[in-house]
Protein backbone atom coordinates (compact mmCIF):
# COMPACT_ATOMS: atom_id res chain seq x y z
CA UNK A 1 0.00 0.00 0.00
CA UNK A 2 3.11 2.69 0.61
CA UNK A 3 4.21 1.52 -2.76
CA UNK A 4 1.07 2.45 -4.36
CA UNK A 5 0.72 6.14 -2.19
CA UNK A 6 4.45 6.79 -3.65
CA UNK A 7 3.41 6.37 -7.09
CA UNK A 8 0.16 7.90 -7.12
CA UNK A 9 2.18 11.14 -5.46
CA UNK A 10 5.11 10.43 -8.07
CA UNK A 11 2.29 10.69 -10.81
CA UNK A 12 0.69 13.87 -9.24
CA UNK A 13 4.14 15.78 -9.04
CA UNK A 14 5.85 14.96 -12.32
CA UNK A 15 2.85 14.95 -15.18
CA UNK A 16 3.27 17.69 -17.36
CA UNK A 17 0.16 19.64 -18.94
CA UNK A 18 0.34 18.75 -22.40
CA UNK A 19 0.19 14.73 -21.51
CA UNK A 20 -3.38 15.83 -20.69
CA UNK A 21 -4.27 16.85 -24.32
CA UNK A 22 -2.33 13.37 -24.96
CA UNK A 23 -5.02 11.98 -22.26
CA UNK A 24 -8.10 13.10 -23.90
CA UNK A 25 -7.09 12.27 -26.99
CA UNK A 26 -6.50 8.24 -26.05
CA UNK A 27 -10.13 8.69 -24.34
CA UNK A 28 -11.22 10.09 -27.79
CA UNK A 29 -9.94 7.54 -29.98
CA UNK A 30 -11.40 4.29 -26.91
CA UNK A 31 -14.60 5.52 -27.52
CA UNK A 32 -14.35 6.05 -31.29
CA UNK A 33 -12.90 2.12 -31.30
CA UNK A 34 -15.97 1.41 -28.72
CA UNK A 35 -18.48 2.31 -31.34
CA UNK A 36 -17.19 1.00 -34.11
CA UNK A 37 -16.64 -2.05 -32.41
CA UNK A 38 -20.54 -1.96 -31.33
CA UNK A 39 -21.62 -0.98 -35.20
CA UNK A 40 -19.55 -4.34 -36.26
CA UNK A 41 -20.10 -6.52 -33.60
CA UNK A 42 -19.99 -9.35 -35.96
CA UNK A 43 -16.31 -8.41 -36.96
CA UNK A 44 -15.73 -8.36 -33.55
CA UNK A 45 -16.91 -11.85 -32.73
CA UNK A 46 -14.81 -13.19 -36.01
CA UNK A 47 -11.69 -12.02 -34.48
CA UNK A 48 -12.92 -13.40 -30.97
CA UNK A 49 -13.47 -16.92 -32.77
CA UNK A 50 -17.34 -17.04 -32.13
CA UNK A 51 -18.31 -20.28 -34.29
CA UNK A 52 -22.00 -20.32 -33.76
CA UNK A 53 -22.26 -22.87 -30.74
CA UNK A 54 -25.53 -21.81 -28.45
CA UNK A 55 -23.08 -22.25 -24.97
CA UNK A 56 -19.56 -22.33 -26.01
CA UNK A 57 -19.84 -19.18 -27.35
CA UNK A 58 -21.59 -17.26 -24.75
CA UNK A 59 -17.97 -16.45 -23.38
CA UNK A 60 -17.32 -15.22 -26.44
CA UNK A 61 -20.39 -12.86 -26.84
CA UNK A 62 -19.75 -11.75 -23.26
CA UNK A 63 -15.99 -10.51 -23.87
CA UNK A 64 -17.33 -8.90 -27.14
CA UNK A 65 -19.53 -6.72 -24.67
CA UNK A 66 -17.14 -6.26 -22.06
CA UNK A 67 -14.31 -5.01 -24.67
CA UNK A 68 -17.53 -2.48 -25.73
CA UNK A 69 -18.02 -1.39 -22.51
CA UNK A 70 -14.27 -0.68 -21.34
CA UNK A 71 -13.98 1.41 -24.18
CA UNK A 72 -16.65 3.71 -24.63
CA UNK A 73 -16.71 4.15 -20.53
CA UNK A 74 -13.04 3.29 -20.31
CA UNK A 75 -12.77 6.82 -22.76
CA UNK A 76 -15.70 8.74 -21.61
CA UNK A 77 -13.81 8.38 -17.96
CA UNK A 78 -10.31 9.38 -19.63
CA UNK A 79 -11.87 12.40 -21.80
CA UNK A 80 -12.79 13.43 -18.25
CA UNK A 81 -10.10 12.73 -16.54
CA UNK A 82 -12.38 11.18 -13.63
CA UNK A 83 -11.29 7.69 -12.26
CA UNK A 84 -8.45 7.47 -14.55
CA UNK A 85 -6.31 4.87 -13.27
CA UNK A 86 -9.30 2.71 -12.82
CA UNK A 87 -10.24 3.03 -16.72
CA UNK A 88 -6.82 2.12 -17.24
CA UNK A 89 -7.15 -0.92 -14.99
CA UNK A 90 -10.08 -2.16 -17.19
CA UNK A 91 -8.81 -0.99 -20.43
CA UNK A 92 -5.36 -3.09 -19.90
CA UNK A 93 -6.82 -6.24 -19.98
CA UNK A 94 -8.67 -5.44 -23.45
CA UNK A 95 -5.51 -4.39 -24.76
CA UNK A 96 -3.44 -7.04 -23.74
CA UNK A 97 -5.65 -9.72 -25.70
CA UNK A 98 -5.74 -7.46 -28.55
CA UNK A 99 -1.47 -7.44 -28.53
CA UNK A 100 -1.48 -11.23 -27.29
CA UNK A 101 -4.32 -13.07 -29.15
CA UNK A 102 -5.81 -10.89 -31.88
CA UNK A 103 -3.26 -9.12 -33.60
CA UNK A 104 -0.88 -11.82 -33.41
CA UNK A 105 -1.29 -13.13 -37.22
CA UNK A 106 1.04 -13.76 -40.42
CA UNK A 107 0.84 -10.61 -41.64
CA UNK A 108 2.09 -8.50 -37.91
CA UNK A 109 4.64 -6.17 -39.91
CA UNK A 110 2.98 -5.37 -42.94
CA UNK A 111 2.33 -1.51 -43.19
CA UNK A 112 -1.03 -0.37 -41.59
CA UNK A 113 -0.90 -3.18 -38.63
CA UNK A 114 -3.26 -2.52 -35.88
CA UNK A 115 -0.48 -4.34 -33.45
CA UNK A 116 1.17 -0.89 -33.95
CA UNK A 117 -1.62 0.86 -32.68
CA UNK A 118 -2.74 -1.67 -30.01
CA UNK A 119 1.12 -1.45 -28.32
CA UNK A 120 0.69 2.41 -28.41
CA UNK A 121 -2.22 2.44 -26.83
CA UNK A 122 -1.25 -0.17 -24.01
CA UNK A 123 1.41 1.86 -23.60
CA UNK A 124 -0.62 4.78 -22.72
CA UNK A 125 -2.68 3.16 -20.74
CA UNK A 126 0.13 1.98 -18.44
CA UNK A 127 1.71 5.29 -18.34
CA UNK A 128 -1.71 6.84 -17.16
CA UNK A 129 -2.05 4.17 -14.68
CA UNK A 130 1.23 5.51 -13.29
CA UNK A 131 0.76 9.30 -13.68
CA UNK A 132 -3.05 9.47 -12.93
CA UNK A 133 -5.24 12.65 -14.57
CA UNK A 134 -3.05 15.22 -14.13
CA UNK A 135 -4.38 19.27 -13.76
CA UNK A 136 -6.86 19.02 -16.56
CA UNK A 137 -9.15 16.99 -15.22
CA UNK A 138 -12.96 17.29 -13.16
CA UNK A 139 -12.17 17.73 -10.18
CA UNK A 140 -15.07 16.81 -7.42
CA UNK A 141 -16.02 19.89 -4.95
CA UNK A 142 -14.25 19.44 -1.82
CA UNK A 143 -16.44 18.76 0.85
CA UNK A 144 -17.39 21.23 3.50
CA UNK A 145 -18.52 20.69 6.88
CA UNK A 146 -21.90 22.22 7.17
CA UNK A 147 -22.29 25.13 8.64
CA UNK A 148 -19.05 27.16 6.84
Amino acid sequence: MNLLLKIGRWGESHHPRWMDIVRIALGLFLIYKGVDFLMHMGRLNTMLGVTGQKFGDFAYVLAGHYVVFAHVMGGLALVLGMFTRAACLIQIPVLLGAVFFVNSNPDLLQPYSEMFTSVIVLLLLVYFLIAGNGPLSFKFPEERPHGQ
